[in-house]
């Protein structure tokens, strides 16, 4: 009975690298949340930037790392995976510092789109790093172990930066704490580069941006899924956009708190919630998700009670998760093996939908104002909405594929 016990309480036995990538994403992840989400708090509470600049400038940050998706993965490959994730993470540090230092509104739109850049390049370095140190029978394992690493820092992150003084009149700090974080990781980086000296089997991408174009058009349900994700990761960024700036500007506790309900609503629903779609398709999880996603944001401008909100927050999360963990897992179903990686780059396309979303919400917030939620969130919950006729057509062509093979 002990040694039962013991074997399922022990650590999986990963690569000292693979556990370097999953603690350094713990440690990121937290520094990332003490201080972006509060971004939008920080330039209106205390830079005075109005609510559709302040949009403007996060969205800035969501268009850089969507339009630079592709470049992280092709430049690790031609530089090694360790060069480029520590050079990203030293510049995003840099970046932390800036956003403490600068004063001028095209600053922080700078700072803004080096912070969408440096996070476009790091994560996909680190997830390639990770599948390069990690058998193939432990790659479930490990992602799964980082994912919820990634959830951890956003449960922990939000936290310890209002403690640090976020939101407030010390909000300087938080800034300068993630950035010691940031270098601090790119040195155990460095070290790791140093230690183990694998030689990593890396493929340079072969498919040109003209061959990933024409796979999107030429794929109809691909590109009905991709079209209906616009609108999903559109939903999505209001978490740290609109809804940062609606409720953070008079309630930053409750906003704080909300983000922690999201972090944990998704620790504990995502693998009970990934067993009950077992028993549905995939796209049709996706058109649950768009709905609940909708939902959820239409909450957020009814409710004022606390507790009205939290289940808002609950409602949204359960379709954040049905919609991204499930539209990898299509991805993988309806792409061919041997273009399987196009497929899940040209995926980064769809966020192209959260700058659009992030500047929508920043402009409705100075057209309406602040006491306009119901109206607000109205419009944002349609717009959420949207996807559900993309998916449901995409769902009937696939339904159609598989019956003529």
């Amino acid at each position: 009975m002990n040694m039962i016990l013991k074997k399922r309480l022990s650590l999986p036995r990963f690569h000292p690298v693979a556990w370097g990538v999953i603690i350094g994403t713990f440690l990121s992840r937290t520094g990332f949340f003490m201080t972006l989400p509060f971004l939008g708090i920080y330039l209106g509470k205390f830079k005075g930037i109005d609510p559709a600049t302040v949009g403007a400038i996060l969205a800035v940050s969501l268009l850089a790392g969507t339009l630079s998706s592709f470049v992280g993965g092709a430049l690790s490959d031609r530089l090694g995976r360790y060069p480029v994730m520590i050079s990203s993470m030293a510049a995003w540090s840099l970046v932390l510092i800036g956003f403490a230092f600068a004063a001028e509104t095209w600053a922080f739109f700078l700072l803004s789109a080096i912070n969408g850049l440096c996070r476009s390049v790091f994560e996909p370095t680190a997830r390639a790093l990770l599948a390069d140190v990690t058998p193939s029978e432990q790659r479930a394992d490990a992602f799964n172990a980082r994912y919820f690493a990634i959830n951890l820092g956003g449960a922990i992150g939000p936290l310890a930066g209002l403690k640090l003084g976020a939101g407030s009149s010390s909000s300087l700090l938080p800034f300068f704490a993630s950035a010691v974080i940031f270098f601090i990781y790119a040195m155990v980086l460095v070290v790791f580069m140093v230690m183990f000296k694998q030689q990593l089997h890396e493929k340079s991408a072969s498919i040109t941006m003209n061959q990933m174009a024409r796979i999107i058009f030429t794929d109809k349900i691909f590109l009905y899924f991709l079209l209906g994700n616009v609108f999903v990761a559109g939903a999505y960024s209001h978490l740290d956009t609109t809804l940062s700036q609606y409720i953070g500007h008079d309630r930053i506790e409750a906003y704080s708190f909300l983000f922690v309900i999201n972090t944990l609503s998704v620790l504990v629903l995502q693998y009970p919630l990934a067993k009950l779609m077992k028993r549905f398709s995939s796209l049709t999880a996706l058109k649950a998700g768009c709905l609940l996603f909708g939902l959820g944001l239409f909450g957020f401008g009814v409710f004022d009670n606390i507790s009205m909100l939290a289940l808002s927050m609950v409602v949204f999360t359960t379709g954040e998760i049905l919609c991204f963990v499930i539209g990898d897992v299509l991805i993988g179903e309806i792409a061919p093996e041997h273009l399987r990686g196009a497929y899940y780059g040209a995926s980064g396309l769809a966020f192209i939908g959260q700058s659009v979303s992030a500047w929508i919400g920043g402009i409705l917030l100075s057209v309406l104002g602040f006491g306009q939620g119901p109206i607000l969130f109205a419009i944002l919950m349609l717009l959420a909405f949207v996807a559900f006729p993309f998916f449901h057509r995409g769902q009937h062509l696939w339904e159609q594929r598989r019956l003529r093979k």
